[in-house]
């Protein structure tokens, strides 16, 4: 059964993760949020940390960094990397969110890499950024229309495509790409290739300008005749036609309750400066009283903290079922779905009780409102994930249920 105290064994971590986002995330939080495309350097001295961090919960750590489910004999309660993971991103969220996805060797696509490739691959891509590339301009949240092709031609692949919002594409040392074998074989020819930058043919078109996250650079690329060693293929070649889409899809239950983490993480941000404006005005909180007889701001600030808690408790459970190896696509997309919308939906509402103090630049309170929208939005937008949940708790299989 899922125990709700901090594991003691991550105590360490979550601290480490605090330390970092009071004394170097949220100081420079404003920084880079007026500098898009600038690398903030100080993430730089964070890389012994961070690989601490990573060590001290097994495979995880406080980044964007995923985790494998292989059998490892235990048994009774596990608490591992997912969950050690998603308690370091609720930490270093409320510092701030771009400088969280531009810390190094953190990248979506790593999440990818380490919770599918074989032993060799881990290997050989230990130490290296990983982004992760699946969105192109026809195709966002329907990940099985894309057209990227990968032809098996002697020991390499060959990648022709476009793919767009890449998440640290410019920063990163590898991309994964998510590419077809073959378009006439639907979602189970989806495949992840990691493409590592300087190949010949993988050009970088353009940054994009954002509405928030703006220490994070969000990259475009073209694929043209890249040409890709075939053992940088992640998972199996095989186009197995009854598995459907699994093999790729597993990255997502991984990686949604982490993107999860975020939105809590920024929740509470919200909240807490939220907090501290209303005693400043004198708004008492009586947890005690009926929610009629509290002041409008009050009620409010306690009807977030609801939404908050909800969110804060599915994320768990969603990681807690990956470390102990229970499915959990269900939970992941419930956890997704609970924790972008609230965090958008606290973030207004925090920025509207604060008044002048929330929509001006002299508060974080206007960007946090920025940075959550795009927490709803990747790793599958909100309207996606009620989708999934709702396939799942029907029965319905994506074709019955569109």
């Amino acid at each position: 059964m899922i125990n709700l105290e901090t594991p003691k064994r991550f105590k360490g971590l979550v601290s480490q993760a605090q330390q970092v986002a009071q004394e170097i995330f949220r100081p420079n939080s404003r920084k880079y949020d007026q500098a898009e495309h600038a690398y903030p350097q100080e993430l730089d001295l964070l890389a012994a940390l961070l690989d601490g961090m990573n060590a001290s919960g097994g495979n995880g750590g406080a980044g964007a960094a995923g985790v494998r489910r292989d059998d490892t004999g235990e048994t009774g309660n596990r608490n591992g990397s997912n969950l050690s993971t998603v308690l370091g991103i609720m930490e270093l969220c409320w510092g701030d969110v771009g400088l969280l996805l531009s810390m190094p060797r953190q990248g979506l696509g790593n999440s990818a890499i380490a919770s599918v490739a074989t032993a060799e691959q881990l290997a050989r891509f230990d130490g290296k950024w990983a982004a992760m590339a699946i969105t192109e301009p026809h195709c966002g949240s329907d990940s099985a229309a894309i057209r990227t092709t990968a032809v098996l031609d002697g020991d390499h692949y060959v990648l022709n495509g476009e793919k767009i919002y890449v998440t640290s594409g410019e920063r990163a040392d590898l991309v994964v790409v998510w590419a077809t074998l073959d378009r006439n074989a639907g979602r189970a020819a989806i495949k992840s290739f990691v493409v590592e930058k300087g190949t010949p043919g993988f050009e970088l078109v353009r940054l994009e300008h954002k509405l928030g996250i703006k220490a994070s650079d969000t990259a475009a690329f073209m694929l043209n005749n890249v040409r890709v060693p075939r053992e940088n293929l992640l998972g199996s070649p095989d186009v197995d036609v009854s598995k459907g889409f699994a093999g790729v899809m597993q990255t997502f239950d991984n990686t949604r309750p982490l993107v999860a983490g975020m939105a809590v993480g920024l929740a509470r941000a919200c909240l807490d400066e939220t907090r501290v404006q209303l005693e400043r005005a004198g708004i008492e909180l009586d947890y005690d009283a009926a929610g009629p007889r509290q002041p409008s701001a009050a009620r409010q600030f306690m009807e977030m903290e609801a939404d908050y808690e909800a969110a804060h408790l599915l994320t768990l459970e969603a990681a807690w079922m990956a470390d102990n190896r229970q499915p959990n696509s269900l939970q992941a997309s419930m956890a997704k779905a609970k924790a972008g919308r609230s965090c958008v939906d606290i973030a207004l509402r925090c920025v509207a009780l604060c008044g002048a103090l929330g929509y001006s630049e002299t508060a974080l309170l206007e960007k946090w409102a920025r940075d959550a929208k795009i927490l709803d939005i990747f790793e599958g937008t909100q309207q996606i994930q009620q989708l999934i949940v709702a396939r799942r708790l029907l029965g319905k299989s994506s074709t019955e249920l569109k």
